[in-house]
């Protein structure tokens, strides 16, 4: 056990050298005392499977990853820290020389990758990084970390607002989110995946997120009639009205917030609307907009909440249920029912100093599972309207033929994308030589991408229930370095 106490008051988005793990940095050493720390490697963010059963994934992070490694570094405290540490011999883990390399240790690595909003498919590279090997290897874990549960909540989020359609969606979940930090995180991927708002004020302060609440149930068991509440809340906040009805009698307690709302109008105020949590909910917000158009209220809207997600929402939409506002927590705040998007980091090229790039492989069982060699990019096919077509996974030292040719990992089926069929490069340039030369996109730009993408992906993806996979695979020339490899790895090995 450390004898460093935790800093318990450490800002919910605190990085720093230490935000790894321990084998990580034992990696790093080794490479320092094999002479080979400025020895250059190239790795990739990848993952395997799209979450929750679906067809699509949301890149979501890549602003964090910037905020992470514009700052990257080892201070004096966290030097301290790992000279604390032993080995089994009760001798430090870290010698001097090693802990001095830390020390003076400030990035210097090349960085693309796609921008966030993006539409990402399996295997396909959300990331490159090319730089010292010491260096690419201390990132390795909070790059997964940041990138794998921002982007699994991005893409609940979009799911749950294509379910929702045209209505608005608010982020509920942070009271059973993975943390407070877990909770500020997902409050922003949700937002850049389609979602209006949150009601978590630190997001809304750090994010710029719009935020949304009134009242709970707490607040109308507080006292003795639900009227009161009712009336003593409108006095309090009367432009920020949105009434629970449902503690006790959902209708009994809309009657008794039409008729606080009436008042409401006659003191200059508009109610904005009710919020419907339990019962029924979809024949409970038919006989809500009923009575609500009926007392003069057409415009008040129907908030819904409880244990939403897109299936729950979709099956509400196709019982005709009126809802203006869906308040969605757990399921989204927490990624259920995935508990994490599986991305990895995996090698694949390293070179000495000024020296040509050397392939690396990973075999596996599962051909799909093998990894991919050299440094790659995805170009992603699309019709003049941008509709998608197909993506190509290539490596940047092979030119792309046309027709291009790509060949599924899975089944090795071939797909011939005709000449001159238009196409954009998905990875663009974030760092060189460890200097930011990409323009962050504000937090609402980034939204309007990822619907922008949603809105160009072919419908067929986007289902909820049997979605159609769409067409990735590796462009012809990478696929057959990819087998050569295979070969050569499978020889070496007997």
């Amino acid at each position: 056990m450390s004898k460093f106490p935790a800093r318990l008051n450490a800002p919910a988005q605190t990085f720093s050298g230490l935000t790894t793990d321990l084998y990580e940095v034992t990696m790093a050493c080794g490479y320092w005392k094999a002479g080979m720390s400025d020895h250059e490697a190239a790795f990739h963010v990848t993952f395997r499977e799209n979450p929750f059963d679906g067809e699509f994934t949301v890149a979501c992070g890549l602003a964090t990853v910037i905020d992470f490694l514009r700052t990257f570094h080892f201070d004096e405290t966290e030097i301290h820290y790992l000279a604390s540490q032993r080995g089994n011999d009760g001798k430090p883990l870290f010698d001097s020389s090693v802990l001095n390399h830390l020390r003076d240790l400030r990035l210097t690595c090349d960085v693309d990758a796609v921008p966030e909003g993006t539409l990402v498919f399996p295997n396909e590279p959300m990331m490159r990084v090319c730089g010292p090997i010491s260096q690419c290897q201390l990132l390795e874990t909070a790059l997964l970390n940041i990138l794998n549960f921002q982007s699994l909540i991005a893409t609940k989020a979009a799911r749950v607002c294509l379910a929702a359609e045209n209505d608005v969606v608010i982020e509920f979940g942070l009271r059973r989110a993975q943390g407070v930090d877990g909770g500020l995180s997902a409050a922003r991927a949700a937002f850049i995946g389609g979602c209006a708002g949150t009601s978590n004020l630190q997001a809304g302060q750090q994010y710029g997120i719009p935020v949304s609440g009134t009242q709970a149930h707490s607040w109308i068991m507080f006292f003795e009639k639900e009227s009161e509440a009712f009336q003593i809340y409108a006095k309090a906040l009367p432009n920020n009205c949105v009434f629970l009805v449902d503690t006790y009698d959902s209708i009994n307690g809309l009657r008794r917030a039409i008729k606080v709302a009436k008042q409401l109008q006659k003191d200059g105020h508009e109610m904005i609307g009710v919020r419907l949590d339990s019962g029924d909910r979809a024949w409970l917000s038919i006989e809500t907009r009923r009575m609500l158009d009926k007392a003069g209220f057409p415009n008040a809207k129907i908030v819904c909440s409880g244990d939403l997600d897109e299936f729950t929402i979709a099956e509400m939409k196709q019982r005709g249920a009126k809802i203006d506002i869906w308040g969605v927590g757990t399921r989204l705040t927490t990624g259920q029912p995935d508990a994490a998007l599986d991305g990895v980091y995996k090698l694949g090229a390293v070179r000495a100093s000024h020296e040509q790039w050397q392939y690396r492989i990973k075999l596996s069982g599962e051909l799909a599972k093998t990894s991919c060699p050299g440094l790659l990019q995805v170009r992603r096919f699309h019709q003049p309207d941008q509709r998608f077509i197909a993506d190509a996974i290539y490596e940047i030292d092979h030119v792309v033929s046309e027709p291009c040719v790509i060949v599924d990992l899975g089944n090795e089926k071939h797909t011939e994308i005709p000449a001159r069929t238009e196409y954009s490069d998905l990875l663009v340039p974030i760092f060189r030589y460890g200097e930011l030369i990409y323009r962050v996109p504000g937090i609402e730009a980034s939204r309007a991408y990822a619907r922008k993408q949603l809105r160009r992906a072919p419908p067929a993806i986007l289902r909820l229930n049997r979605p159609r996979a769409y067409k990735v695979g590796l462009e012809r020339s990478l696929h057959e370095l990819r087998s050569t490899l295979i070969v050569h790895a499978k020889e070496q090995r007997d």
